[in-house]
């Protein structure tokens, strides 16, 4: 999975520069929104050993059909973990990889499934970090014993203060998912205001942050003080935005971008896809300045808080640029053309295809797409298309 640009010491999660094997009609830009972030690409050097570690756990617990795990595997959990948490310990590198793994399977199943079933969903998630001691129940959802296990081991060492943070965390972006579910099953359109502050919580990044800090013993004075929540907010935003670019291609071949970025801004400002992009490449610089300025007005707690709080924020921080790098080293959206697309900035767009409905029973019934499925039926339609 992971390999060496020649000549250089730096590791990257896939080299694969393949071309399209198709002519798409339309393009999309992909802008270079990190380009004036002051943090800088890092990879934690045991990523391959918790790799081999982390993927095994997730195999065993069968989460998804075979073909949707060749899909999940495309995420390269282990890429993202190691370059989200490169400074932390091996055990907090895989606490945080696990924890991608979760983030994975819970997004691909409340993405699909009505209000009820993913508050239903909800509270079992709830109850199996609550209860990590506790047997889940016979014939329940898979991702229940998955949740279950994951926190039994990462509970085992986080600090009162940062389990207690997490689970606060956990709550808010788990209730976030329910809303979002109510959105797209009434066809309601929020505006861009209200969809970027929902937005903030369903990229589920303010869990993701302590996860790979639990050792960390920082008071609430510090870790609930406004500057320091605005900077996880802030630092989600950027996630979110370049989560929203990166997937937009996927999902409005599917029929499943509604709940982006993208969408909301050509729909609300009646604008065309190249100016909606730009316009969220715009508000993305916005963001960034306004992180830096926040980080400007953290105050000190004291030496000894001063330290594990700069850690922390470090950790915010370096998030947005580990998220950025890995859209592109990874499979999840553009396949094997991640490198190709961050060198000439133009996604061709996929054409529409049919989303398989129908009731989740297990998560084997979830119907992960795989990039490379959805290029097939773009050639296959543009080979129908010459005849």
């Amino acid at each position: 999975m992971l390999s060496r640009i020649a000549g250089m010491n730096v590791v990257v999660c896939q080299s694969t520069t393949a071309s399209p094997s198709w002519k798409a009609e339309r393009s999309m830009n992909i802008p270079d929104t990190m380009a004036d972030w002051p943090w800088q690409r890092a990879f934690h050097p045991y990523t391959d050993e918790a790799t081999l570690e982390s993927d095994k756990w997730f195999r065993s617990l069968a989460i998804f059909s075979p073909k949707s795990m060749h899909a999940h595997e495309q995420n390269f959990v282990g890429c993202l973990a190691g370059l989200a948490y490169p400074h932390g310990s091996p055990n907090d590198l895989r606490a945080g990889m696990d924890f991608m793994h979760v983030l994975f399977a819970i997004d691909e199943y409340a993405e699909i499934e009505r209000p009820a079933a993913v508050a239903e969903f909800v509270q079992i998630l709830l109850d199996a970090f609550h209860n990590p001691g506790k047997p889940r129940p016979s014939g329940e959802i898979t991702i229940g014993e998955l949740t279950r296990q994951f926190w039994a081991r990462a509970g085992r060492t986080a600090t009162p203060q940062a389990g207690k943070y997490f689970l606060e965390a956990m709550k808010d972006f788990l209730d976030s998912l329910v809303s979002q579910a109510e959105y797209r099953n009434n066809g309601t359109n929020p505006s861009i205001d209200d969809y970027i502050q929902l937005r903030k919580n369903t990229v589920g990044a303010r869990p993701a942050y302590i996860i790979g800090h639990l050792c960390l013993s920082i008071p609430d004075e510090a870790l609930y003080h406004p500057a320091i929540r605005e900077l996880e907010y802030l630092a989600a935003e950027l996630l979110a935005l370049d989560n929203d670019l990166a997937s937009y291609n996927r999902e409005q071949a599917t029929g499943n971008d509604q709940h982006n970025i993208v969408t909301t801004v050509m729909r609300h400002l009646k604008l065309d896809l190249d100016a909606a992009v730009d316009w969220t490449a715009s508000y993305h610089k916005q963001v960034e300045r306004r992180f830096l300025d926040t980080l400007e007005r953290v105050p000190s707690f004291g030496p000894a808080v001063d330290a594990d709080l700069k850690r922390y924020i470090t950790q915010i921080a370096n998030f947005p640029r580990a998220n950025y790098c890995w859209i592109f080293e990874s499979g999840r959206y553009f396949g094997s053309h991640g490198a190709e697309y961050q060198r000439t900035r133009r996604v061709p767009l996929l054409p529409k295809r049919v989303q398989q409905q129908g009731a989740i029973t297990s998560t084997a019934d979830i119907d992960v797409p795989l990039i490379e499925d959805l290029e097939r039926l773009a050639a296959i339609a543009a080979v129908e298309g010459e005849d």
